[in-house]
Formats: structure tokens, C-alpha cells, sequence
């Protein structure tokens, strides 16, 4: 269960890191508010993984999880850029989090 819950940390922290941006400097409401919930769930989610998982795996693989999530959603959401060696790093990433997973 310290997976899945880790798992939905780390899609949180995509959704507040995609969320900063359409909070315009903090300056918009909504955007602001959904932004700082989707904080304190990640992090919180966060805590509760850790207490089954070890931290160094726990950290690695929620911003793991945010980072390739938030390229992703980068891509799809602002036209970012899906240049070879920006998609082949975020593999390799990917590669790091199925190698810390079946480590453990």
C-alpha cells in the first residue's frame, strides 16, 4: 500500500508543480489555493509512504515520479519542447525509479 500511496504523492506534486504555473505569482485565487492543497497532500501522502519505505527511496522515487510527470505534463499542457535527449534523459529517470522499485 506504501507504493500506491507514494505513487499518488508524487502526481500531487505534479499537480502543484503545474498548478504554480497558472497561479500567476500567486496572484490568481483559485489557482493559488488548489496549488497549496496539492502541497500539503503530496506531502503529506509523502510522510505516510515513509513510514513503510525507506527515506532515500521514498524522496528519490516522489521526485522522480514529479519530474517525469511535470515533463510530461509540460509537453502536453505549454507545447514544451520533446527534443530526443530531453525524452531519452527523462527514460533514464524512469529507469532509476523501475531500478530503486526492485531494489527494495
Amino acid at each position: 500500500m506504501s507504493w500506491i500511496i507514494l505513487l499518488l504523492a508524487g502526481l500531487f506534486e505534479v499537480g502543484w508543480a503545474v498548478g504554480l504555473k497558472y497561479t500567476d505569482g500567486f496572484t490568481r485565487p483559485l489557482p493559488s489555493l488548489l496549488t497549496v492543497a496539492a502541497i500539503v497532500i503530496s506531502l503529506g501522502l509523502l510522510g505516510l509512504a515513509m513510514k513503510e519505505l525507506p527515506l532515500g527511496t521514498a524522496y528519490a522515487i516522489w521526485t522522480g515520479v514529479g519530474a517525469v510527470g511535470t515533463v510530461i505534463a509540460g509537453i502536453v499542457l505549454f507545447g514544451e519542447s520533446m527534443a530526443l535527449l530531453r525524452l531519452a534523459s527523462v527514460a533514464l529517470i524512469l529507469c532509476g525509479l523501475v531500478g530503486l522499485k526492485l531494489s527494495h
